[in-house]
């Protein structure tokens, strides 16, 4: 009689008449199958990636609230300072290494939260309110790149890609120059920083955009991971890239708009 039972099937036991039995090696054989077949790797899915960048984005935003509210003036700028240079080695170290660890970058965007918490504690106590609105802003950008890509306004190409990546590189090797004339005694360093300086606001108008089209660049990865059946991990990373594109944008967002605020 057949068995019913489909693995038994599946291992030649039940056969209809005439077909034989099995021999004892085909015997041995079955006997050392595993009684279970091990799962397949489970693949990213955008709920996935939802998830993981909700998680992160909570991170950065808890220790952001907590050193606003824990972190004296007086000790503003050394956390701003060492908090910067914590996550920039830990992103660059996850970028190029495209770390998909939950631990690693839950670090980064705690570390992260501390320094962008004091940060927007200072401006805000010089700009009252403008922490809001930076926020709002940066919202409004999200929401309207993530309108974009649905609609296929702008197509990511490799083109686009290379476009959007030399004009990070360039920003931020602008930045650095800034800095380094600044240590070097001019107080307004190239000028891209200093609110009497019209170049400042093209200079933070141009981040923002640029931010925005990292967005572009964030969705688009995104929406290729889920298309090639990328690992679940992939999500960590995808929620990374959607965190530092944030903050790039709110960043830019919060001095764009303390030009345009009076000093309390």
């Amino acid at each position: 009689m057949e068995s019913r039972n489909p693995a038994f099937r599946s291992r030649g036991f039940g056969q209809q008449p005439g077909q034989g039995s099995p021999s004892p090696a085909e015997l041995q054989n079955m006997y050392d199958q595993p009684a279970y077949a091990p799962p397949a790797e489970r693949r990213m899915t955008l709920d996935d990636v939802v998830v993981r960048g909700f998680l992160t984005l909570g991170t950065l935003v808890v220790t952001a609230a907590l050193s606003w509210a824990l972190v004296p003036a007086s000790a503003a700028f050394p956390v701003i300072v060492v908090a910067f240079l914590l996550q920039l080695g830990i992103g660059l170290f996850i970028s190029f290494r495209m770390s998909m660890n939950p631990a690693l970058i839950l670090s980064f965007a705690g570390i992260y939260g501390v320094a962008v918490g004091v940060l927007s504690h200072v401006y805000n106590d010089l700009y009252n309110g403008v922490v809001f609105q930076a926020v709002i802003g940066t919202a409004l950008a999200f929401a309207a790149m993530l309108t974009v890509h649905a609609l296929r306004i702008v197509r990511v190409t490799p083109k686009f890609t290379r476009f959007v990546i030399g004009a990070g590189f360039a920003l931020l090797g602008l930045m650095l120059i800034n800095i380094v004339v600044q240590l070097f005694g001019a107080a307004d360093g190239i000028g891209i920083r200093d609110p009497g300086n019209p170049l400042a606001y093209v200079f933070s108008v141009v981040a923002i955009l640029v931010g925005c089209f990292f967005l572009l660049l964030d969705f688009d990865q995104i929406e290729e991971g889920v298309r090639s059946g990328a690992p679940d991990k992939f999500a960590w990373y995808c929620a990374f890239g959607l965190v530092l594109s944030l903050v790039w944008i709110y960043l830019e967002m919060l001095r764009l708009l303390s030009y345009f605020s009076s000093s309390d």
